[in-house]
């Protein structure tokens, strides 16, 4: 047995990768929840995001003898969630396959002022943004987890999800004119 916190996670994947069931076990505990999130809320199915996550966890193990230590473990994992979303999910790939890349006429580099998350500060505010992500489209509802409840970069995007970065771009500002408006609609209402 090995010391957790000793070990980086190049070094404890260094040890899954040699056929260490302890170190493959910490590895599933570090990234589970994440894995799960972000498959529930790709599928918005709880069975289906638990029997997912199950089935990355089995291609994590099988393919981690050819991971590459030089590339990040998250953006590999997740490439892995997003292809079994892929597979049992076809809608979602032609989804993010119709974003068009030539849309975006001004990106701004400004997040914090255009992230509705900043703008809400009480529990209930903040269940009207998670209701609001979850009735996104599912490309967008891909994008916006990866980008703000994963905090991932969009060049990991572009990577996770095989599209180009222009289209990660034009996606993720749809996305949050989409989650802009439903809020501002809330918002609005009396009482």
């Amino acid at each position: 047995m090995f010391k957790e916190e000793s070990l980086t996670e190049a070094d404890i994947i260094l040890r899954a990768k040699q056929g260490s069931s302890e170190a493959f076990e910490l590895l599933v505990q570090q990234n589970a929840s994440f894995v799960y999130n972000l498959a529930l809320r790709l599928t918005q199915n709880p069975q289906e995001a638990e029997d997912l996550s199950q089935e990355v966890f089995v291609r994590v193990w099988k393919a981690l003898p050819n991971f590459r230590l030089e590339a990040r473990f998250s953006t590999w994992l997740y490439r892995i969630v997003a292809n079994l979303c892929y597979d049992r999910l076809p809608k979602l790939r032609r989804e993010l396959n119709a974003i068009e890349i030539n849309t975006v006429i001004n990106l701004q580099h400004d997040d914090k002022t255009r992230q509705p998350e900043h703008k809400l500060l009480s529990s209930e505010q903040s269940a009207e943004l998670h209701d609001a992500i979850d009735h996104l489209p599912q490309s967008y509802r891909l994008l916006i987890t990866l980008r703000h409840l994963q905090g991932m970069s969009y060049d990991d995007i572009a990577e996770v999800t095989g599209q180009p970065l222009g289209t990660v771009k034009s996606g993720i500002y749809r996305a949050r004119n989409m989650l802009k408006e439903r809020i501002l609609t809330y918002e609005s209402q009396p009482g």
